[in-house]
């Protein structure tokens, strides 16, 4: 695989996780920007960046730049997307990758009329226990799959200063987790679901604290969700089909799978799939990305994405909640 150099915009915690991934795939990392110069510096000399930049702009306009990774909170990531798209770059972007459908749709075509990779930061598209899962229900040894369960509850501090509750920072739990949530039902589905029924509890700030989502496709595939942001679940995605079912914790990083056969309504049998190494989720990512980028199609990758933006938006217009920037 030939190496790439890589701009990293954004020195956060899921910044310094990446590098850690860059280093280890590449052996190097060629550039990254921040606003605070001391904490570029900071970052660069831990990472071994080889160019910083205090000014994104700059860093985008440095022709040796190959891909672009956004770690910067999702508020600002379209107009990051834009830039360095418009500048000749791929783009590996965190979730969520935009804060609305419309975002999504004008950078996903940009993206195509550049030729350029845009790809989202969800971990399970890349573990390599969902290959063998996919597999095995390709494979039809799960039947047909009737019924989707996914959990995702996170217990934040009680802060209304905090992003995860501003409204004006695109808060809530269904952007900051529910986009993985969405993401595992969608992948697991035949198709897009075009029916969504949701009840919401708000959060004082007006963003949504937790929520139970119903999707339905036109095949009668239907996932069921649960979402909270002050209150703790597990991470677990279930699929059930008419000849069994797969269970998988912690599923943004799974690498288990537990897989029960139901042959009749009254015998079960048992299996456990193993694939991969949850602390190399990125490593993961890093690697398809540059495939992505060699073979020039991201294996479908951006079309779930597309379909979680538009489920969100879906969602969101059923609450009647609005973000202040919703309409650019």
């Amino acid at each position: 695989m030939k190496k790439l150099n890589w701009g990293i915009i954004g020195v956060g915690w899921i910044a310094h996780e990446m590098a850690d991934a860059l280093n280890q795939v590449n052996g190097e990392i060629y550039a990254a920007t921040a606003p605070t110069a001391a904490h570029l510096a900071k970052f660069s000399a831990e990472k071994h960046v080889l160019h910083t930049y205090t000014n994104a702009d700059a860093m985008l306009n440095d022709p040796n730049v190959d891909v672009v990774y956004i770690a910067t909170p999702h508020t600002f990531h379209y107009e990051y997307i834009k830039k360095a798209l418009l500048a000749d770059k791929h783009v590996f972007c965190e979730k969520a990758i935009t804060v609305n459908a419309h975002q999504f749709d004008e950078v996903a075509a940009l993206a195509r009329k550049k030729n350029l990779i845009l790809s989202e930061g969800f971990t399970l598209y890349h573990m390599p226990i969902y290959k063998q899962v996919k597999d095995l229900i390709n494979a039809g040894k799960l039947g047909e799959i009737h019924m989707i369960q996914v959990n995702f509850g996170s217990l934040k501090d009680y802060d209304v200063n905090n992003r995860f509750f501003s409204k004006e920072l695109a808060g809530g739990a269904l952007l900051d987790i529910g986009g993985y949530a969405t993401a595992f039902a969608r992948y697991f589905m035949d198709e897009q679901p075009n029916a969504v029924q949701t009840m919401v509890k708000f959060f004082e700030t007006g963003v949504d604290e937790q929520s139970g989502i119903i999707m339905k496709n036109t095949r009668e595939q239907m996932a069921v969700m649960a979402l909270s942001m002050r209150a703790k679940q597990p991470k677990r995605g279930v699929v059930s089909g008419t000849k069994g079912y797969v269970e998988i914790d912690q599923y943004p990083r799974a690498t288990e799978a537990q897989i029960t056969y139901t042959s009749s309504a009254h015998g079960e049998t048992h299996t456990t799939l193993t694939a991969g190494v949850s602390a190399d989720a990125l490593v993961y990512e890093v690697q398809d990305m540059q495939r992505y980028i060699e073979q020039g199609h991201d294996d479908g990758e951006l079309a779930l994405s597309h379909d979680v933006a538009h489920l969100l938006d879906s969602v969101r217009t059923a609450w009647g909640m609005r973000y202040p920037f919703d309409n650019k």
